[in-house]
């Protein structure tokens, strides 16, 4: 097996199915709570412009510098040192880490749709111990899918793919012939919600962002393409299918129903919408759809978190003993790593009854500045090759991109995410302190890059001991 490598379906498969995971199947509702058809109409316009620049970012990096393996991780590493390569790497594990984790939580409660009742619970909120014990099993047989080879899981993903993709497109099929102009067109500035639509614009950024996350998925296994120019190609290709899905659903929604009642809805608000176009078989459509779509979600997440320790540990960034293959070509102690990983976080959701929004909630924090680094790497890049004014000018856009959606996740999240990317920053010196011979070796901007984060991160703790109320 370890000389088979992915092809462009499947690579195109692993993108579109990274970014079509649960976060599709709440979005009419998760949309219609913050913004109106006006603000929903530019908020897609602007993440539709920003995320296929940062596609297009992948795509010619790709072909700039066909010899780097990993996607984000190698591409920060490359363009602005050891260290801001780490914490990429980092707050990508952490994203996808915990971002698989939800997909668990999530699967288990679609499951309960099905079996539990008033009188009777049993999967709850995917966080009871029913739950926790079938997250658990799930997590070792993918495991096992995954150790036995990359090529073998990358097929299972691409089958799973098909499947969910398809009640998708009977939704909006459904949705064409449901739809009413009159609805549609009723308080297109969302006045109810009493902010501006510049305002509800912003809000909307976060959410598109999750819907997103996984674009680099092809990047990150480049190193198991049959061909490198496959990996910008299925990163374009699964981005405009991905966006096409997004935008008919979200706009769609809002011609069968008012958006206070969309608003209104429980997740996955989908449900609810096709059972209003179709009755009760709508609703079990769409939770069957959603438990296949998380599932297959996870699969091509694990994939990516096992793979980034790995990136990183063959650098010097993560300890040596993830820097190991099995005879499946797979990074076998990278796997172990994240799969323990993961049951922990199934223990703690367990412990403390955390629900999917508070996983998510913390996983994108993570995200935010890797998708910067990109952009930033490509316009770097492209000024030192001297490519192309269109290049660069992916660059110089994907990197403003980046900085909006930093700029719309407001002070709270940046500040989450310093909180949990100072744990990752002693595992690094760790790391150095290994693979430099029992030196660190920080250069003078690796020395100013950690002061600040140490500022930042007295800042973090000084805000959250501040919002907790002490009464």
């Amino acid at each position: 097996m370890s000389n088979k490598k992915i092809g462009l379906l499947s690579l195109t498969a692993l993108v579109l199915s990274s970014m079509i995971g649960s976060g599709i199947f709440s979005l009419p509702q998760n949309m219609a709570e913050v913004a109106g058809v006006e603000a929903l109409i530019i908020g897609w316009t602007i993440t539709g412009i920003g995320i296929i620049f940062l596609g297009l970012s992948f795509f010619f990096i790709s072909r700039l510098r066909p010899d780097l393996d990993g996607g984000i991780y190698t591409y920060a590493r490359e363009g602005f040192g050891e260290l801001m390569g780490f914490m990429s790497a980092w707050g990508y594990w952490l994203c996808a880490t915990i971002g698989i984790v939800g997909y668990l939580v999530v699967a288990f409660e679609g499951i309960g749709t099905f079996t539990d009742t008033p009188s009777a619970v049993i999967f709850g909120q995917g966080n009871t111990i029913a739950s926790f014990i079938g997250s658990s099993i799930i997590v070792w047989l993918v495991h096992i899918l995954i150790a036995k080879g990359v090529k073998e899981a990358a097929t299972v993903n691409l089958i799973a793919t098909f499947v969910k993709v398809f009640p998708l497109l009977l939704f909006i099929l459904l949705a064409l012939w449901y739809f009413s102009s009159e609805t549609f067109s009723y308080d297109v500035k969302a006045t109810a919600l009493n902010n501006c639509v510049s305002d509800q614009v912003k809000n909307t950024m976060l959410i598109t962002l999750w819907v997103f996350t996984g674009v680099e998925g092809a990047a990150v296994l480049s190193a198991h393409a049959k061909k490198r120019s496959d990996v910008g190609l299925a990163t374009v290709l699964g981005i405009l299918i991905a966006l096409a899905l997004y935008i008919a659903i979200t706009i769609l929604s809002l011609g069968i129903l008012p958006r206070e009642t969309i608003a209104m809805m429980p997740n996955p608000s989908m449900a609810g919408l096709l059972e209003q176009m179709m009755g009760s078989t709508g609703k079990i459509i769409i939770t069957a759809c959603l438990i296949v779509s998380v599932l297959a979600s996870y699969i091509s997440w694990t994939m990516f978190s096992a793979e980034m320790p790995y990136r990183g540990a063959k650098n010097g960034a993560f300890p040596k003993v993830l820097d190991k293959l099995n005879e499946n070509n797979t990074p076998i102690h990278s796997l172990w790593f994240t799969g323990l990983v993961v049951q922990l976080c199934l223990l703690l959701v367990l412990l403390t009854g955390k629900s999917y929004n508070a996983l998510l909630l913390i996983s994108t924090s993570m995200i935010l500045v890797p998708y910067f680094l990109i952009g930033a790497y490509l316009l770097k890049l492209s000024i030192q090759q001297n490519s192309p004014w269109y290049i660069k000018f992916t660059g110089f856009m994907a990197s403003l991109y980046g900085l909006w959606i930093l700029y719309a996740a407001g002070l709270d999240y940046l500040l989450l995410s310093v909180l949990l990317y100072v744990p990752g920053i002693g595992l690094f010196l760790y790391s150095r302190y290994q693979h430099q011979d029992g030196k660190f070796n920080l250069n003078k901007w690796e020395k100013v890059a950690l002061a600040t984060i140490a500022f930042l991160f007295v800042w973090a703790v000084y805000n959250a001991f501040s919002n907790i109320n002490w009464n």
